[in-house]
């Protein structure tokens, strides 16, 4: 038996890099898994070979939203034991160029709507003794040039872990986080710089021992969300191949 086994988890960005990687991890070792993410036919190619899986189209950068997708997991499965927050969105752009659009988009994908799932999820983790994961990233822990937004988000996110742990000590409930540095995800092979960006600056986020494998990486999430992290609490893990270590 897997320490997830016959948990109920609820994952967001199911659709594609770690976050499909993490629900198809969690639904491999028995676990019940709702993913949830915006493109729905990426989400059916992440659950089709998946017996105990089921997926939701949403966005969640609004509080609606996230509550609802909450209500749906434990209509469906009849609880909730695992709150995962994968969901994220980094964009490089130079500051003094960004809006006021550009900046609330950052904060309420990468900060806003995990606090909203972390608060529509309480009552029931609370009543399961379940646990929260929220993935944060190296931008939670340091700085990265063109990365405002995302870093202020990231930060916050790592605070929000922080607080919450504090919070909760007296309870069952364990919070978490884990901090990847670049994996093989969309988000990676997809980026661009801004016009005119120093490529020595954006290198520094590179790790000495090159980009993860998001499956690497699910792996650590897998474990801070199972029974065999039970002596884990308001940790801060940080997965990124060495880049942090000094």
């Amino acid at each position: 038996m897997s320490g997830v086994s016959g948990k109920v988890a609820l994952v967001t960005g199911a659709s594609s890099g770690l976050g499909a990687q993490v629900a198809q991890l969690l639904a491999g070792r028995g676990a019940s898994v709702l993913g949830v993410a915006r493109h729905e036919q990426r989400l059916a190619a992440t659950f089709a070979d998946t017996s105990t899986g089921r997926y939701a189209v949403a966005d969640l950068s609004t509080a609606d939203a996230c509550r609802s997708v909450v209500a749906q997991c434990v209509e469906t499965f009849g609880r909730l034991d695992i709150l995962i927050n994968v969901a994220g969105f980094h964009r490089m752009r130079h500051t003094t160029e960004m809006t006021d659009e550009d900046w609330d988009h950052d904060l309420a994908v990468n900060l806003h709507g995990p606090f909203h799932l972390c608060r529509a999820a309480l009552p029931h983790l609370l009543e399961t003794g379940g646990n929260i994961v929220n993935v944060a990233s190296i931008a939670g822990v340091e700085g990265q040039a063109y990365s405002a937004g995302y870093c202020a988000a990231k930060h916050g996110l790592v605070g929000l872990t922080r607080a919450l742990a504090v919070e909760f000590t007296a309870d069952r409930l364990r919070v978490n986080a884990v901090c990847p540095g670049g994996m093989l995800t969309p988000q990676i092979t997809g980026f661009t710089l801004p016009d005119g960006a120093d490529p020595n600056l954006v290198m520094r986020t590179a790790s000495p021992r090159g980009i993860s494998d998001p499956g690497d990486v699910a792996k650590v999430v897998a474990f801070l969300a199972s029974d065999d992290a039970v002596a884990v609490h308001g940790a801060v893990y940080t997965a990124d191949n060495g880049k942090t270590a000094g």
